[in-house]
């Protein structure tokens, strides 16, 4: 099941990250890539925004990847639905900031000016579990750790 689930990772570009402060949830839609092993998915944001401060706060966070938007309204009991819980990590080095900005604009090639702004932070979230549902009620949950 595990490859089930990083072939949706791979497959797809966007997810919903949602970030919290305090007791306030927070959700944004993100464009991402990711390492081989679906361990890293690497993103960018600005740095005055919601999300990136409520990353540095609190960097628990979780991903939604879904198959919803090529499922016809009567095949929307097929649709997947792969939750990722994960930590962010601030990239500081020069090298691992152009390693994940190379890997985005690989995936993204539109996103190039945003990419290479100054107030772009650039920054990964280790995966530490995926749990998939496939369907309305076929679940299935990975432990990373």
């Amino acid at each position: 099941m595990l490859e089930v689930m990083k072939e949706l990772m791979k497959s797809k570009d966007t997810c919903v990250l949602a970030t919290v402060s305090g007791n306030e949830p927070h959700c944004s839609l993100m464009s991402y890539a990711v390492d081989e092993d679906c361990r890293e998915i690497y993103m960018m944001t600005l740095r005055n925004t919601r999300k990136f401060e409520n990353l540095i706060a609190n960097p628990a966070v979780s991903l939604l990847v879904d198959t919803r938007e090529q499922d016809s309204p009567e095949n929307r009991p097929h649709t997947k639905a792969l939750t990722i819980n994960g930590r962010f990590e601030r990239i500081e080095s020069e090298e691992g900031k152009e390693r994940i900005r190379g890997r985005l604009l690989e995936r993204h090639p539109h996103l190039k000016s945003f990419a290479e702004s100054p107030e772009t932070e650039f920054f990964l979230i280790r995966a530490k579990s995926f749990q998939l549902l496939d369907g309305i009620t076929d679940a299935s949950f990975v432990s990373l750790d």
